[in-house]
Parts: structure tokens; sequence; C-alpha cells
């Protein structure tokens, strides 16, 4: 696998209609700076706006995958992804004057063929590879769909489908080296759908710019001549429609036996793309789909940030320590006598976050509350439980270095039992809202595993400059 970022060294362009909306559209590849990423510009709106190709941005998975903030979108940008991902590129500005990227044939290869015309230069910085290191999984029942990322030091991906319909059947592929297969084995895999869901699709609003020369339709029941002639009008296909021999629509001729599997892969690719960085990894996936694609995408993304904010703040890495009191002091304001959290041992990024306080008959407290019978304030133990809840939000908001965390409610509070020097606080927040600015938490405070204390707190973000005021 490469080691140093690219981009492209020209811009080059592309047009056609979009697969779902059907509506015409122009799109540029052009070169980007180091640690720009992959972002798509609609050149077509006022301001120019830009979405930037992460999960978090993911706003619908109906038949493809969409991106968008607030009003702007743009739709099924998996196969462009897949291409970008295939060749490695790291760094794209892509502009569309449009809602959708051009189908093209229905795979990765009209894009690939324009990016290798554009030709890579390698830039000056390595490339942000994401490696897995402990095994992640996603699992849905309901629809017997398996995601799991294996640590290896490459990128592999092997795909598994089985929709329990004869007219496909089982299927499965892999591939095991991207500069190798992914343009001659995996590119020029064509989307596909069943016969059966053509109509129903096309009812609700999609495949408007689909015909049988971008899709494989695979024949999945009978139709007479007037269901195929009407479902020929309601597409606006051009030339006449048959059942063919082959199980495929008018005998479309597949480029791979496997063809469906190996687009399922093309997929799987371009929405795990959204995590946002190049991945060291044995991708494991049975029955994907891009809903599932992309749910496991934002799982690794939230990994992925919380190594780079782990990175970015814990200097020395040590044993069972996620931050120490040194990073700690890193990321929080608050100082002696006030820095009330020690270390912290777990943290899953906007989920939760578990904190350390060593209680020593040395704190300053103990000298007033209470002689001769030292116990620690509970409104001290609760500002522990927000200072450890304040580590949770490093990625709520962008540059958190900028920010402080301030009080608005404390609900529920509760003291079980008193805290006295030589315990050990062991606390534990969870993430249980955020909407703007503002953000719900939920913590508990043990003792040896005993329960000592409990809250819930509604705080505040504002800028440090703003304010002297902080938890």
């Amino acid at each position: 696998m490469l080691e140093l970022q690219r981009t492209i060294t020209k811009p080059v362009s592309m047009s056609g209609i979009g697969l779902h909306t059907g509506t015409s559209c122009t799109m540029t590849f052009k070169p980007a700076p180091i640690n720009y990423g992959i972002k798509f510009i609609r050149v077509d709106l006022g301001g120019l706006p830009e979405i930037h190709a992460i999960a978090d941005n993911v706003v619908d998975v109906s038949r493809g995958t969409t991106l968008g903030i607030g009003e702007v979108k743009v739709h099924t940008v998996e196969h462009v992804l897949a291409a970008v991902v295939g060749l490695q590129i790291d760094n794209l500005i892509i502009e569309l004057d449009g809602i959708e990227p051009p189908v093209g044939d229905g795979s990765s290869m009209p894009y690939v063929e324009q990016l290798l015309k554009a030709e890579f230069v390698q830039q000056e910085a390595p490339k942000d590879y994401l490696i897995i290191d402990q095994t992640v999984t996603y699992h849905n029942e309901e629809n017997q769909i398996d995601i799991v990322a294996l640590p290896l030091d490459s990128y592999r991906a092997t795909v598994m489908v089985d929709y329990q319909n004869p007219a496909l059947g089982s299927q499965h592929t892999g591939l095991f080296d991207l500069e190798k297969e992914f343009i001659t084995e995996f590119a020029p895999a064509r989307t596909f759908c069943f016969l059966s869901e053509v109509e129903q699709l096309a009812d609700a609003g999609l495949i408007k710019g689909g015909d049988i020369d971008n899709a494989v339709v695979i024949v999945d029941r009978n139709s007479d001549e007037a269901e195929l002639e009407t479902l020929r009008i309601k597409l606006g296909i051009k030339e006449n429609v048959t059942i063919g021999t082959n199980g495929i629509l008018n005998s479309k001729q597949l480029r791979f036996k496997n063809e469906p599997v190996r687009h399922k892969l093309l997929d799987l690719l371009g929405d795990l793309a959204l995590i946002g960085a190049p991945v060291k990894a044995q991708i494991l996936a049975a029955r994907p789909g891009h809903k599932a694609n992309v749910e496991f995408a934002k799982q690794i993304r939230k990994l992925y940030q919380q190594k780079k904010l782990v990175k970015k703040y814990q200097f020395v890495k040590k044993e069972g320590v996620v931050f120490d009191v040194n990073a700690i002091q890193r990321i929080l304001p608050h100082r002696y006598p006030f820095l009330l959290v020690d270390k912290i041992v777990h943290l899953e990024v906007d989920k939760k976050v578990i904190g350390i306080k060593s209680v020593s008959i040395n704190e300053p407290f103990f000298q007033g509350h209470f002689p001769g019978q030292p116990v620690m304030p509970g409104v001290l133990i609760i500002e522990a439980m927000a200072q450890t809840g304040g580590v949770l939000l490093l990625n709520a908001f962008p540059d958190p270095e900028k920010k402080l965390v301030m009080f608005m409610q404390i609900n529920n509070a509760k003291f079980r039992k008193p805290v006295v020097p030589g315990d050990q606080l062991y606390m534990e927040i969870n993430l249980t809202n955020k909407k703007n600015k503002v953000v719900m938490m939920a913590g508990k405070t043990y003792v040896n595993e005993m329960l000592v204390a409990e809250a819930e707190f509604m705080a505040g973000i504002v800028d440090r400059e703003q304010s002297s005021v902080n938890l």
C-alpha cells in the first residue's frame, strides 16, 4: 500500500444523467492540497457549498448513498467514491453542477478512466491510515447482515450475497490487492436489480436515469409483452424490452460470472470511503447494503476519531490509560486545587467516558469539611463527574481547545454513601443528547463497585474568550 498521500495533476470532466434523479450533470475532478480529503462542491448553487465525504454527512440510503448538509445534497456517491478509494486517492475536489453524478454505465469504470487521464502526483505528507487493531463487528439480525473488520497490515475485502432468490443464488468474491485487482476485476462491475423491483423503484421516484445499458436487470419473474411495454414506457427506454434467454433482461451479457456480488463489493468500498481515512484491515461482509455499510462506516469513523484524539493529547502510550493527568491538563482548563480527575481509562467518542479520581487526605477541602471527620463535599463529586464529562465532549464540537463547558442545569443528584480519604472514584459518564451547543449527560460514581453518587447534567458550550467561568 502507498505510504504518501496523493491527488491528481490536472482537472478532468465528464457529463451525463444521474441514475436515480435522471438530471443532467457535469462532474469535474480537481487536484486538492494535503489533508484536504474528498469533498463534493455544488458549483450550481450560490456560495459554492461543499460537502465532506464522511459518514456524518449521509442523509439517505435509499438504493444509494446520498450526502447532504442542510438543503444541499449530492445523490448516489458510492460509485464515484469507490473509484477514488480503488485508486488510493487521498485529496480530491469533486465539482458538480447538478444534484447527482453522471451514472455512466452503472459501474465505477467511467470515473476510473477519467481519473487515470488526470494522472496522479505524490504529496509530501504520509497517508493517515486507520490501523484496525481490534475486531469491529456490525450485525443486523432482521436482515441477517454481518460486517466485520479484522486486523491486517493491508486492505482486503470479501463479500457474500444470498438473496434467497433462485434467479441470483449465492455469490461471493474477494479483493486482495487494490493496485493489481481493482481496475480490472471490480471497477467494471455494474449496478443491478431484480425485474420484480423495477416498477416499485420507478413508482418510488428512483431510477429516473436508469435503463438496460447502465444496470443489469435480473429476471426473477415471468412478464408478458404488455407488462414489458408498460415498463418500457414508464422508464423511458427507447429500445424494445424482452425477457431474454440468459436470465438477464434483453439478454445483456454479464462482464463477470459473479458481476452482482462484485458490484456489492464495489458499493462497500465506496461507502467505507466515508470513514474519511484509508484503512488497513480485512473486511468481511455478508449480505451488505448501503444502510448497513454506512452504519459500519460510522462505527469505524468513531474509532478513527478516537484514535486521532488520543494521539493528539496523550503523548506517551500507557497500558490501561487513555489520557493521563498531563493529557487531561491539555484538554481541560482546570488546575490545582480544582482539577478533580486524575486519568481517563475508557473513551467511546460521543458516547461514554470513564474517569478516575484518587481521593487523598491531602485534598485542601478536607481541612474544613469536616475537621476530625473528613468527607468529600457532594458538590465536588458532581464537579469531578462534570470534568470527566468535559473530556467526552472533545469530539462534539470543532476546536475543543477554544471552548468551555458550562453548567446550565443539574437534575436528580443523589449521594448514597460518603466519600472519604483513601477512596478512589470511578466515574462513568454517558452522553444522552446533543443539540447545537447544548449537551445532556448522565453520570454515576462508584467506590469499590458501590454506587456513591449520580446526577444528570445539562451543559452549554461557549467560546473561551466569551467567559472566564468554567465547570
